[in-house]
This record gives C-alpha cells, sequence and structure tokens, in this order.
C-alpha cells in the first residue's frame, strides 16, 4: 500500500486542482470540489492535517490512484 502524505486540507485541494477539480463553494469548513466531466463532488475538510483514511477516500472517489496522487503533490 503506497504511503500518503500528511496534507491539510487546502494542499490537498490545490492537488486535486492540478488534476482538473474546481472549488464550487465552501460551506462551513469544508470545501466542495466539482469536476466537469465526473458526477462526483469532493468534500474535502478545511483541516490543518487530513487523516489518512479522509484522504484516502478521498483520492479514490476523485478515480485517482494514489501514486498519481502523490505525483500530483510534487508538481
Amino acid at each position: 500500500m503506497p504511503v500518503l502524505p500528511r496534507l491539510s486540507g487546502r494542499a490537498a485541494v490545490k492537488a486535486f486542482g492540478r488534476d482538473g477539480w474546481q472549488v464550487a463553494r465552501q460551506k462551513g469548513s469544508h470545501i466542495i470540489l466539482v469536476k466537469p466531466d465526473s458526477w462526483a463532488t469532493l468534500s474535502v475538510p478545511d483541516r490543518r492535517e487530513l487523516a489518512p483514511g479522509t484522504l484516502r477516500g478521498l483520492i479514490r472517489a476523485s478515480g485517482l490512484t494514489v501514486d498519481q496522487f502523490v505525483a500530483l503533490t510534487k508538481k
């Protein structure tokens, strides 16, 4: 199982943005992301550090692999 990086919610939003996800709105402490060609929406908590299970679930819902997501964080 690939190792997940420790990221804040905003850093995760930036990484997903590099894959084409766009911020639709922010409701409370959650940032809602949408992608034009995807039926899914991502609700990213605006926290200092995301829990590993939460981050893995967001990656799975986005259709990316962990390796692809890690590559997006390094750009």
